[in-house]
């Protein structure tokens, strides 16, 4: 394999909470004895003080890769961007980067609010280390392509939002970097303009240059890129496959629970509607955490509503493995004449949804109201292809559901 266009070696950023900097000798003396000793005295800054937004973090990525950083907020997932788009200096490491780094991290990046859309395109591409004869003739495709034409000449203080990053992302893009690097500030835009967007990187990428993605959307990035590596309290604990990432992500998110849950013993007490317990059952009533593709399958739910509220709801969605929503039913509680503890069976049909690993998603609520519990994921369960049907579509991408349709042969009518 070819030597990687980015180098990540034993990664670290660490600040000192409550300092901005240092600037008597005392503090960088004591900065400087800090490297070698814990001391816990109160004239040198105590290891609470310090914290490691990034600590030894280490990868490569080759040239045309779309590398998917996943993690949760507080992980270290923008550190790393500013690190890499010399922002922000380490506080140990390498990073070795071959080629022009384009980045779009925060609404107004590289952009100065005097300046007008053009003359801030002319001075991105200078800081690209562009000619001006280079800008120019990408110019008009940077401009159609972010839509603001019509303000072009105007300050850019002046522009909106979606506006910046319009611009911004079109700039960085059009320029040629041979590094192309966006955080999760692409949602500030419009559907259709996000949707161009993840044309455009798609397409940096098949050009044989590199795009790193941090995105909280799992479907986005499942779609986008090709490996992925996941951040946790600063650190990397897992890289590979973008599926395998986002599994392993949300599967840490959710605890990991396959089949079934139940409220914790120690859970606050409350006399608030809440679920107690939820269990995936099969066909003949027994918990399972698996059934088969063919058979219908049902939720056992027991939850408490003590002062039995007038028009509570509870709510059912399905969530395939990247968390995206793919269908939702809803029940009338009202309807519902047992005392409580309630305890019912919702049932979904077999056939349905194809073979794969789902996360179920459940919420008691009045509606445009109140909402009273609401468990993003409950658990996991998979649907597996216990009969082989679709094992002539394997490593193909068949999507979620499976319709039953009918054919009619029409030809001699």
């Amino acid at each position: 394999m070819s030597q990687p266009i980015l180098q990540v070696n034993e990664l670290s950023k660490c600040y000192q909470l409550g300092m901005i900097s240092r600037h008597t000798l005392v503090e960088e003396v004591e900065h400087f004895f800090r490297k070698f000793y814990k001391s816990t005295g109160s004239h040198v800054a105590s290891a609470e003080k310090e914290f490691w937004a990034l600590k030894n973090v280490s990868f490569d990525v080759h040239a045309g890769e779309v590398l998917g950083i996943v993690g949760g907020n507080g992980a270290g997932k923008s550190t790393l961007l500013k690190i890499l788009s010399r922002i922000t200096e380490p506080t140990s490491g390498t990073v070795s980067i071959r080629g022009r780094v384009g980045s779009l991290l925060e609404v107004g990046t590289g952009f100065h609010p005097e300046l007008t859309g053009r003359e801030n395109v002319y001075m991105n591409g200078t800081l690209l280390g562009m000619k001006k004869r280079e800008v120019t003739e990408k110019f008009d495709e940077i401009v159609a392509f972010s839509g603001v034409e019509k303000f072009i000449d105007t300050p850019v203080k002046r522009y909106s939002s979606g506006m910046y990053v319009r611009l911004a992302f079109a700039v960085a893009a059009h320029l040629e970097p041979e590094v192309l690097i966006v955080d999760e500030v692409l949602a500030v835009g419009d559907t259709e303009f996000q949707k161009k967007c993840m044309g455009k990187m798609d397409a940096v990428a098949k050009e044989g240059r590199t795009v790193l993605f941090v995105s909280h959307n799992m479907g986005v990035l499942s779609q986008l890129c090709t490996r992925g590596i996941l951040l946790e309290k600063g650190q990397v604990v897992s890289q590979g496959s973008i599926s395998s990432v986002i599994e392993t992500y949300l599967d840490a998110r959710n605890g990991g629970n396959d089949g079934a849950y139940k409220r914790a013993a120690n859970a606050e007490s409350t006399e608030d509607p809440h679920i107690l317990s939820v269990q995936l059952l099969n066909r003949d009533g027994e918990p399972r955490s698996e059934v088969s593709v063919q058979e219908p399958y049902r939720f056992r739910i027991r939850f408490r509503d003590m002062n039995k509220r007038e028009g509570l709801w509870i709510s059912l969605s399905i969530k395939d493995s990247f968390d995206r929503r793919l269908c939702t039913t809803e029940k009338d509680c009202s309807l519902l004449s047992t005392s409580d503890p309630y305890e019912i069976d919702i049932e979904f049909p077999g056939k349905n949804l194809l073979p794969g690993t789902y996360h179920l998603m459940i919420s008691l609520t009045i509606p445009k109201r109140n909402l009273y519990e609401l468990l993003p994921s409950a658990f996991r369960f998979h649907i597996a292809d216990t009969g082989n049907e679709f094992s002539k579509y394997e490593g193909q991408d068949m999507g979620v559901f499976h319709v039953e349709t009918t054919m009619r042969d029409v030809s001699n009518v």
